[in-house]
């Protein structure tokens, strides 16, 4: 998140939305208008307090953590996002659990958007778990164009589900609740025979789901998928070793397999901003100006890869034997 990008925002509200998911209320200080953002978009929170104005003692002890705004896209006087506590996570889900309170101020990202929302004449959105959130915002933009959706909203049991209530207002007819515990495993493979070449089908949620969509559509030619993924699964750093440069004053810095190039760097002192760790998130895109990356992120599209212009440091990797970073 760099210094352009940052916002001190209130927390106005925190509920609790259901036994482990907490809901946050983001407002402006002084009542300006938050900027435009569009649905899909996320933004990343700093979370260190900054009671009285006052900034954290050190930057290295800022974690950084990123959500689905999950408000009404057009409402400029707040953002929400719903929070999952991770028990077995690095601290940021249960920081806010625990910590966080009504009236505390946070640093907070300008919105951004890796999962636009661009369907064709038809929508079938498969929410798993928290990954309602980036549908809602979706749902409600699809809903006012006339666009013909369909929601399958999934989880271990209903009790899990949060946000209910921001889809009572919609057609009971295009949503399905499925509790794994009252209904029963879903049969994604009859979900999607219904699917034609008119249907996008968008999802988010744990990883089992979105490997079993992908695998599903890459054995087909009729609709179309986009997923989100809020976890990129194990690092591979796997590849033969390369050189990096930085751009402003010609430091060469040693790359070895096993090794990111995001570590190399923050341990030689470069503050590089981090999130996810296994590029997913995109908080460490770094413009590359010399040399060939080889590309292991879910964030760069296909086209954004062959052009080579940016890398993701916590996975991505050199196909040449050196890369000169715009650092």
């Amino acid at each position: 998140m760099s210094n352009d990008d940052r916002l001190m925002l209130r927390v106005a509200r925190k509920e609790k939305l259901t036994d482990d998911v907490i809901g946050l209320t983001l407002v402006s200080q002084d009542g300006q208008p938050l900027p435009h953002w569009t649905p899909g978009s996320h933004i990343e929170l700093a979370l260190s307090l900054y009671r009285n104005g006052a900034a954290p003692a050190s930057s290295d002890d800022v974690l950084l953590r990123q959500y689905s705004l999950c408000s009404d896209y057009r409402d400029q006087t707040q953002w929400q996002v719903a929070v999952l506590r991770e028990d077995s996570g690095r601290g940021g889900s249960r920081f806010i659990h625990k910590g966080l309170r009504e009236g505390d101020t946070l640093q907070v990202s300008q919105p951004r958007n890796l999962f636009p929302f661009a369907p064709r004449k038809k929508v079938l959105f498969i929410a798993g778990g928290i990954g309602i959130t980036p549908m809602l915002p979706m749902i409600q933009q699809a809903d006012a164009e006339g666009i013909d959706w369909r929601l399958v909203y999934l989880a271990r049991d209903r009790s899990r589900m949060s946000l209910l209530d921001r889809l009572t207002a919609y057609d009971s007819n295009r949503i399905r609740l499925n509790g794994d515990a009252e209904d029963g495993p879903l049969d994604l493979t009859a979900l999607l025979t219904e699917c034609d070449a008119d249907t996008s089908v968008y999802s988010c949620g744990p990883k089992g789901l979105l490997d079993a969509l992908e695998g599903m559509a890459a054995t087909q030619d009729q609709w179309s998928l986009h997923i989100e993924r809020f976890s990129g699964g194990d690092v591979d750093t796997r590849g033969n070793a390369f050189d990096v440069v930085i751009n402003s004053t010609g430091q060469r810095l040693h790359i070895p397999e096993g090794r990111s190039v995001l570590s190399v760097l923050r341990e030689n002192g470069f503050k590089i901003p981090s999130s996810c760790g296994d590029g997913v998130c995109g908080s460490c895109e770094t413009g590359v100006l010399a040399g060939t990356p080889d590309h292991r992120d879910a964030v760069l599209s296909p086209e954004e890869k062959a052009d080579n212009d940016y890398m993701m440091l916590c996975v991505s990797r050199a196909l040449s034997d050196e890369l000169v970073l715009d650092l």
